[in-house]
């Protein structure tokens, strides 16, 4: 029986679970935010843009006649985790999130763990002058008050006001590698790094050559996953539960 799947998010684990389906001969409809301006498009049909909310995404579920959700959105798009699942519940559709495990300390970091981005600010000034920032360029404005330390930020697209007033802007794509992040951190003097526990290979360079330097980081934890919900931790276990729904 052919299934409509929709895929929530445009993130490494997305595109590989919509590219693992497309063969299936099920129709797998991708939902990319648009935060991005070119986005790298998965297999399958792409929708790009919000639902609407909850409801929104509720009513899309049923005109499509959507037979599962899963979540693959980044682990901070809480937003659209928590309206996924409010509108899972809404229509009975069936929800996983398909979430990366966090980044895991080895000997020898200096991790600073933060709440949030603005709990982030708050410890900066007593940690370094010259910081790194990846966390993402909606992010930037949580710091936009800190005058006496200089940030490099690096994201896809350029930010948007209010940002610091001593910001130098990197637009890059990664995945990076290690000796681009160790050059990166010499080259720029970096003394600090903030950067989100966003999980996963492609971003993990980063905080090993942080570690090599023993630079500080400050360590933004992600949100809870909406109580309730099954989670897989990687594509293989999204489509061993898909496999059990029959």
């Amino acid at each position: 029986m052919t299934r409509h799947i929709l895929v929530l998010g445009g993130t490494t684990e997305g595109r590989a679970l919509a590219a693992a389906l497309a063969p299936s001969g099920h129709r797998v409809t991708s939902s990319l935010a648009g935060r991005v301006a070119q986005p790298r498009l998965p297999a399958g049909e792409v929708r790009i843009g919000g639902f609407g909310g909850p409801e929104g995404l509720a009513d899309w579920l049923r005109a499509e006649h959507v037979d599962a959700v899963v979540d693959a959105t980044h682990p901070f798009a809480a937003g659209i985790s928590r309206n996924a699942s409010l509108a899972a519940a809404a229509t009975g559709v069936p929800l996983l999130v398909l979430r990366r495990p966090g980044f895991a300390p080895a000997p020898g970091d200096r991790w600073h763990r933060a709440v949030s981005l603005a709990e982030a600010a708050d410890l900066l000034p007593g940690l370094g002058h010259r910081v790194f920032l990846t966390t993402g360029r909606q992010g930037i404005a949580a710091f936009a008050h800190l005058h006496d330390l200089h940030f490099l930020a690096r994201s896809v697209d350029p930010p948007e006001p209010p940002m610091p007033p001593s910001l130098e802007v990197l637009l890059d794509r990664g995945p990076f590698t290690l000796d681009d992040e160790r050059a990166l951190l010499r080259t720029h003097r970096v003394d600090v790094l903030v950067t989100k526990d966003s999980g996963g290979a492609a971003t993990a360079p980063k905080l090993t050559a942080a570690r090599e330097l023993a630079l500080p980081v400050v360590l933004v934890e992600r949100p809870p996953v909406p109580e309730g919900l099954p989670v897989a931790p990687d594509v293989e276990g999204a489509l061993h539960w898909l496999e059990r729904l029959g």
